[in-house]
């Protein structure tokens, strides 16, 4: 299982940035996705989840209106944008599929929102 997670970086507050998670090694599309950040000093969040098929999706308060998560299950990729950023969505961000009750997690990418 390997997960690769690309897109992040300094932007301003106000801005967008699009996150992707590259996913290989098992069958992308029988596994819902999320999304996770974890800021310096504090617990890993949960920011989105997408069904496996790609029907459903769920977003944490902070996320709603302005994250959209979404899913290639032909190219297994999941993306994660984000608008209208604030210097609290500063973390690193995660992807994560649990598989056979393992949590599977990448590397992450750095976003840091500061003007």
């Amino acid at each position: 299982v390997q997960l690769v997670e690309s897109g992040g970086g300094l932007v301003q507050p106000g801005g967008s940035l699009r996150l992707s998670c590259a996913a290989s090694g098992f069958t992308f599309s029988n596994y819902a996705v999320n999304w996770f950040r974890q800021a310096p000093a504090k617990g890993r969040e949960l920011d989105a989840a997408i069904s496996d098929t790609g029907s459903s999706t769920h977003y944490a308060f902070f996320a709603k209106d302005r994250f959209t998560i979404s899913r290639d299950n032909a190219k297994n990729t999941v993306d994660l944008q984000m608008n209208r950023l604030k210097p609290e969505d500063t973390a690193v961000y995660y992807c994560n599929f649990n598989i056979r009750g393992a949590d599977r997690w990448g590397q992450g990418t750095q976003v840091t929102v500061s003007s």
